[in-house]
């Protein structure tokens, strides 16, 4: 009997986990099964935000020909597939999340972070996916804010791209270390 419980509540959990995440027809079961409390929909970050602010940091040495710098979990490159990041999680991808949803002036470890980068730092380049400047670092950094999205099966399959970006705005001024 205690097998036969401990299944359907496995059962039970896994049909309401799966009816926050599909069909109209499973909210309704999952809507059932919340009334017997044996499972819930509360979560860390379970719904964060709705949409996907995302910073692109950006080097140059001449202020009018920018690279973008890359980094490992999170979107970038339009044509580049999500990537799965379990069970880790890179912790500067996960930061920059969070830097998104705030300001340039109150994000004080990204104003540390760009300056690393504007010294090469070989300890906070190795937390990137690559470096645009592998030669010398550049003299200027920027990073602009752009909202992503995925892309429609009939962009993805005209483009070849899994993300579509639209700009929002400016995240940090131009930075230097002079």
């Amino acid at each position: 009997i205690v097998n036969g419980a401990a299944l359907l509540i496995l059962l039970l959990g896994v049909m309401h986990l799966l009816g926050a995440f599909s069909a109209p027809s499973m909210r309704g079961i999952s809507s059932f099964i919340h009334r017997f409390h044996i499972s819930s929909s509360y979560g860390l970050f379970r719904v964060m935000t709705r949409t996907r602010p995302e910073i692109v940091i950006e080097g140059s040495h001449d202020r009018t020909t920018w690279k973008e710098y890359a980094f490992h979990a999170k979107p970038g490159d339009l044509s580049r597939a999500p990537t799965w990041v379990q069970p880790h999680q890179p912790r500067l991808d996960w930061q920059m999340w969070f830097a998104a949803l705030s300001r340039f002036e109150r994000t004080n470890w990204f104003h540390a972070f760009a300056g690393n980068i504007l010294q090469g730092s070989d300890d906070v380049l190795a937390l990137m996916k690559e470096n645009p400047f592998p030669e010398r670092p550049p003299t200027y950094l920027r990073a602009l804010l752009y909202e992503y999205e995925f892309t429609s099966k009939e962009e993805a399959r005209e483009t070849g791209n899994w993300w579509k970006r639209k700009i929002v705005g400016q995240y940090s001024p131009v930075l230097s270390l002079k």
